[in-house]
């Protein structure tokens, strides 16, 4: 009893962390020129690493991830009328799938 109390701590223990690694896929023309060759966008968190991303995806949307490339876009400096301030910058990753997988972003559209 105690054995199968410890897997389900693991399985949720891992079922969270894919949740808290992806923020949302990023929709811009780049990122759907992307979807031609079967390259996808997501906004994750800045903790994130490569691996916890893929497995993430997998878990998520049920597809093999072949690669993940990162990028930390930097907070920018923006002036609000006479105010100054800084615009957000955040962690965004870019997955590649197996041929023949795909994610359906516009499932509405």
């Amino acid at each position: 009893m105690a054995e199968s109390k410890e897997k389900t701590k693991v399985q949720k223990k891992e079922s969270d962390i894919a949740h808290r690694t992806l923020i949302g896929p990023q929709v811009t023309e780049a990122a759907t020129a992307g979807l031609a060759l079967n390259k996808y966008v997501f906004k994750v968190y800045p903790g994130a690493t490569k691996q916890q991303i893929k497995k993430s995806v997998e878990d998520i949307y049920g597809v093999t991830v072949t690669a993940v490339n990162t990028v930390n876009l930097p907070r920018k400096f923006r002036n609000y009328g006479r105010t100054p301030g800084w615009k957000a910058g955040y962690k965004k990753a870019v997955v590649t799938l197996k041929e023949g997988d795909s994610i359906e972003l516009f499932k509405g559209v």
